[in-house]
């Protein structure tokens, strides 16, 4: 039986859904959320039927007397049917890997179009875990994959005035086309700035190197080390920057050879080792060492993560006769 605190909570959650919830009120549904297990589920329950409707009948606009009510007839509605469910893009954040926030502030994410999105709460985080990727959709519709390690951030405000976002790691975009706002991914090393495009930009904070390979439409990269004219891509091409130097060098490639993480494959084309070991932690979450006489061994291979332990990637590589390998407290370590 609902009770009367229910019945505050959900015109609570109905305004937060609309953009119309302000900051005591949200720290209320905030804290009330945290107070129990119970209470986390209701509202994921109450934010899940709400999208599910919200984009299918597109009646989301605020009315706060017919919000309420239209929220109480989709809290009892039990049923959903498997064309609402395919659409609710939210759903992937929960199926994949870790998505660090505030309560459940992903789902305002969804929210767009409005000025009222552009509140004063937090910066939406979202992560990979070492060991998983991560695929979400951005509030403009932006696809992203995150490799294993990495992590993006991005204000309340998104797709509303501006679409900036930060990230640490390696993501793969497929940018939805907006003319009227650029969509910018700003790294401490380099910037880039697309207006509608696939590419794929790896950036580890241990990494020696940022690369941008790029699939479809163009992209601008803004070198923040050193000054210098913006640097321009073409479909098939990729931009590596030595990080030490600031150096950013543009060559051919084949772009799409990039992104098969986001497929679960592992592709080393004549990688050095020094390069690889680092995948290879972050996909399997397991440390490894490399002797500095294999540091710049180069190797070729392609691997599914998905059904290959780390143990047999390892055995792959010592079978080239390359390298040799053991397992010593806790870790791998690769000599000759």
């Amino acid at each position: 039986m609902k009770t009367e605190k229910n019945n505050d909570i959900d015109l609570l959650i109905t305004q937060y859904l609309s953009g119309k919830l302000d900051k005591e009120a949200f720290a209320q549904l905030k804290d009330w959320a945290s107070e129990s297990e119970e209470n986390r589920i209701y509202v994921k329950n109450k934010v899940e039927i709400w999208f599910s409707s919200c984009i299918a009948d597109e009646t989301c606009v605020f009315d706060k007397d017919k919000a309420f009510e239209l929220f109480q007839k989709r809290i009892n509605k039990a049923k959903r049917s498997n064309e609402q469910m395919r659409r609710l893009s939210w759903k992937t954040w929960v199926r994949v890997a870790a998505v660090i926030l505030i309560m459940l502030l992903p789902f305002a994410g969804y929210w767009q179009g409005k000025e009222s999105v552009k509140q004063t709460f937090a910066d939406i985080v979202v992560e990979a875990p070492l060991g998983a990727r991560t695929k979400l959709y951005l509030p403009d519709g932006t696809l992203v994959w995150l490799n294993a390690g990495s992590k993006i951030v991005y204000s309340q405000g998104f797709g509303v005035d501006d679409r900036r976002l930060k990230m640490e790691g390696e993501g793969y975009f497929e940018v939805t086309r907006n003319p009227d706002i650029p969509f910018e991914v700003k790294t401490k090393e380099v910037n880039l700035k697309v207006l509608g495009t696939k590419f794929n930009f790896r950036n580890y904070p241990d990494d020696d190197e940022a690369i941008v390979n790029l699939m479809e439409g163009k992209v601008a990269l803004h070198n923040e080390i050193k000054c210098m004219p913006e640097l321009y891509l073409k479909p098939d091409e990729k931009m590596v920057m030595n990080k030490a130097t600031g150096e950013m060098k543009k060559t051919s490639t084949k772009a799409k050879r990039s992104n098969t993480w986001i497929n679960d494959e592992l592709f080393f084309d004549e990688l050095p080792l020094k390069h690889i070991a680092k995948r290879l932690m972050r996909s399997y979450g397991v440390e490894i060492i490399v002797a500095d006489s294999l540091q710049d061994k180069r190797f070729y291979g392609v691997f599914k993560v998905q059904g290959n332990t780390i143990k047999d990637v390892l055995d792959a590589m010592a079978s080239t006769n390359q390298m040799k390998y053991r397992y010593e407290n806790g870790k791998y370590i690769l000599y000759r």
